[in-house]
């Protein structure tokens, strides 16, 4: 019986990460990630629907497309240099984390729906991203 109370002690701890090594700078690793995959999907997004206002009623939505496509590229990047613990994860994040607040700026001064959902995603990532970069 006091095996089995050990037994799922130690299942515990390692669901909560407390056995595996996983802190807090993980944790917040796996956030900001996760918060970079999201922005990039709503900055593609954001790049399709200016696309269609553009071509719907000429509006020009250059430097939001710009925008969007370098945030999403540079989230991407994020994620897949953070997943390999890559050396430059700091860097990358702090980058990232401009990248974001640029493409927010953009996208909060647009009316539409995708525009704004963009904008705050892109505000959740840079959050992410800053609390990464203050950890490493």
């Amino acid at each position: 019986m006091e095996r089995r109370k050990i037994l799922t002690a130690a299942a515990g701890a390692m669901g909560a990460g407390l056995l595996t090594g996983k802190g807090q700078a993980e944790d917040t690793c796996e956030t900001c990630s996760s918060e970079c995959g999201d922005c990039s999907s709503a900055c593609l997004a954001c790049v399709t629907a200016c696309l269609e206002e553009m071509q719907a009623d000429g509006k020009d939505r250059q430097k939001c497309i710009q925008l969007c496509l370098d945030c999403a590229d540079i989230c991407v990047a994020f994620s897949r240099i953070s997943a390999r613990k890559g050396p430059m994860s700091n860097v990358i994040a702090q980058a990232c984390a401009k990248a974001c607040d640029a493409c927010a700026k953009e996208c909060a001064r647009h009316d539409d729906a995708s525009c704004k959902a963009c904008a705050e995603e892109c505000r959740r990532c840079a959050k992410a991203c800053r609390a990464f970069a203050k950890q490493k």
